[in-house]
């Protein structure tokens, strides 16, 4: 059993094949609040490439990301037994995060989703398998717990976590819901928003989580997922950056970090921000620094294919941060 985890995350992990497509166009609404992906009917659509990605997904990304930062990093997964589970394992191991806590399960198949990549944007084809969840064993309590997307089956799991959390009084909780666990709803969760330290969405998110209608108001959006039990709260908001109110009640608009190229592709963006902000604190920096670690990541993982290789050490991010110009600070909000 491993011991000293700094940042121990939980949560599905998938491949993910990238498919660029060249032949297809988007149709948005009015005030492009929604669009769609259209491609031909019942035709054969050429494709440009394939990029394989294996060990992603919510958790696997942030455990890759603290990895690099320097944390000490396990993941709590499950993988069949079966080549792409093989080949999750081997990538993690390369990025230095412990696969103790994996489990491969017989009869069952690795996750696979299907992205398809146009433009700089994606649409990811998910199907997640229904794996038999128990909860880690560690002998030690974990510094930080990251949470983040499981599958439909995983209701009984989330309860028997939280029970497992008791023992680990001192361990704080990162949350980042996935789109099963949104469905589950709050009062389903109630457990882990009310022992979460660091809550995580993204804006559109936010508004499905408290079945509210779209909405300009950033305070209102704040204090109401507050309520529900996390300590700190940050909402983002794509191009227009960040939002967050701290455990004292301070409203702060983080911007994005000024991009040195043009993004190739977005896959990842909201799991870098979540990630890198959990990691700063984890080493110990002030949720006021943590906020600005957030947005380095995210403009470095759009840079690239995946949502991991673009991902930085922590000499490359803090060099960012130090580089960085006047502007890209902390905004009362």
């Amino acid at each position: 059993m491993l011991m000293s985890i700094d940042f121990l995350a939980i949560g599905d992990i998938v491949t993910e094949p990238f498919i660029r497509l060249h032949e297809a166009s988007v149709h948005c609404n009015i005030n492009n609040a929604s669009c769609e992906i259209c491609m031909r009917w019942g035709d054969k659509i050429p494709y440009e490439y394939e990029v394989p990605v294996y060990a992603v997904g919510n958790s696997a990304n942030a455990a890759v990301s603290a990895a690099r930062l320097g944390l000490n990093t396990a993941l709590r997964a499950y993988i069949g037994n079966d080549l792409e589970g093989t080949r999750c394992l081997e990538t993690l191991v390369d990025e230095g995060v412990s696969t103790d806590l994996m489990v491969t399960e017989d009869g069952k198949k690795t996750n696979h989703h299907f992205v398809l990549w146009y433009e700089t944007e994606r649409t990811i084809l998910v199907k997640h398998e229904e794996f038999s969840y128990t909860v880690p064993e560690v002998s030690d309590a974990p510094k930080w717990v990251y949470l983040s997307s499981l599958a439909a089956n995983s209701e009984p799991y989330h309860q028997r976590l939280i029970e497992w959390l008791q023992q680990f009084p001192d361990t704080k909780i990162a949350f980042q819901p996935g789109t099963f666990q949104m469905k589950l709803g709050v009062e389903a969760l109630k457990g882990i928003y009310e022992r979460t330290d660091l809550f995580v969405v993204n804006k559109e998110e936010s508004e499905r989580i408290l079945k509210l209608e779209p909405t300009d108001d950033r305070h209102l959006l704040l204090d109401e997922l507050q309520k529900l039990g996390p300590k700190n709260v940050v909402i983002t908001d794509d191009r227009k950056g960040a939002y967050a109110k701290s455990a004292e009640g301070k409203y702060y608009l983080v911007p994005l970090y000024p991009d040195s190229k043009p993004p190739l592709e977005r896959t990842g963006a909201g799991d870098a921000f979540a990630s890198s902000v959990t990691a700063a604190l984890a080493l110990g920096k002030p949720l006021e620094e943590a906020l600005l670690w957030g947005p380095i990541n995210s403009m470095s993982v759009v840079q690239e294919v995946g949502a991991q290789k673009g991902l930085l050490s922590r000499e490359k991010l803090e060099e960012h941060l130090q580089n960085a110009p006047a502007e890209y600070r902390l905004h009362a909000l």
